[in-house]
């Protein structure tokens, strides 16, 4: 198992990458997948995690919810408030005036830490896998625009009550060719950042759940000092957020993955220098990349936010799917973490949920 460690320094709100993702840090000394500085490996982790844990709606708290719309972020929790009417009335009235319940809000930010253990494959379509165990700094932001929570960074850029335009992100591991049996020999695999626009609407709300249709479209980079554009992905799903009668909140997501070719390439090209036997040249096309289906829960007790994923694949019929580096057609992952949240601001916001 790959152990990171966070560097010294306090955490900040985060400037991108998604709230987990922005306050990575690696110590120098701690062990680096070659040609990979650590706190690009935790980044590219981190993100894994917290995309992944964005299926699960937000946690609850003992307090209950004053609206029946489920929250949207993994720490988005409505403090017990008062909540109910006061009757009140003149002297030998009949009737009391009921006075509506104080609007619920919420701290403008949140920050903590905690730690989180990972099992990634290598990459899609790779038999082998990898485990992590690295820190999860814990990040929220509540404004008016700019957004970070459970959905990653947000700006809110469409103002529909059933429509959002945001910010979406995504990751990969890195991979050391030397540990992978079908790419030894090959060069390694960096971790790679995604970003992009995602068009979220809102298909169905329910007291206790919502039903959202999600199109991200993301360009990928490299994470390395020379980094590069490795192509785009698309990867639009059907998104169920619900909670649960214990008082953890369940997500699920499913659906199909896109890429061009610049993207399967860097990935599940062979190369004439890399050929070998078993592994013939090979060069991929774009198109169709396969499907994914996740779950996720989340609970927070108090100051403690709790979190899990698992998630499946499948290259069943993806246009790479014969790439001598596809070793298996379906996989899995999954991830657990545990954050505690040490500081609050003073300022308060109303809840949007």
């Amino acid at each position: 198992m790959r152990t990171l460690t966070s560097g010294p320094g306090p955490a900040r709100p985060p400037q991108g990458g998604g709230p987990r993702a922005a306050s990575a840090r690696a110590a120098e000394g701690a062990r680096a997948v070659r040609g990979v500085g650590p706190a690009a490996a935790a980044l590219a982790l981190l993100l894994s995690l917290g995309v992944a844990a964005g299926a699960a709606a937000q946690s609850t708290s003992p307090a209950p919810l004053p609206s029946p719309a489920p929250a949207r972020g993994p720490a988005d929790v409505l403090p017990a408030g008062r909540t109910g009417a006061a009757a009140t009335g003149a002297a030998g009235s009949s009737a009391a005036a009921a006075v509506p319940a104080p609007a619920a809000t919420q701290p403008l930010w949140e920050l903590g830490i905690g730690v989180a253990g990972l099992r990634l494959p290598h990459y899609r379509g790779s038999a082998q896998s990898q485990a992590w165990l690295l820190p999860a700094p814990y990040a929220v932001y509540r404004g008016e625009v700019l957004r970070a929570d459970r959905d990653g960074l947000r700006a809110r850029l469409i103002d529909h009550p059933d429509v959002d335009l945001d910010l979406s992100l995504g990751a990969s591991a890195p991979t050391r060719s030397e540990d992978n049996e079908a790419r030894r020999g090959m060069a390694d695999l960096k971790p790679s950042l995604e970003f992009g626009p995602q068009l979220q609407w809102r298909l169905l709300r329910r007291p206790g759940w919502t039903l959202d249709l999600r199109v991200p479209v993301r360009a990928a980079f490299t994470l390395q000092r020379d980094s590069r554009y490795i192509g785009w992905v698309a990867a639009p799903v059907l998104n169920l957020d619900t909670a649960l009668p214990s008082g953890w909140r369940l997500g699920l997501q499913a659906g199909p993955l896109y890429g061009d070719r610049r993207q399967h390439a860097y990935f599940y090209d062979v190369g004439a220098a890399d050929v070998r036997p078993g592994r013939p040249a090979y060069a991929a096309r774009g198109g169709y990349a396969g499907a994914k289906a996740l779950a996720a829960v989340s609970r927070r007790v108090g100051d403690t936010w709790f979190g899990a994923f698992v998630r499946a694949d499948t290259l069943s019929g993806a246009v790479f799917a014969d790439s001598p580096l596809v070793t298996q057609r379906s996989g899995w992952a999954a991830g657990l973490a545990v954050s505690w949240v040490l500081a609050t601001s003073e300022r308060r916001v109303p809840s949007r949920e």
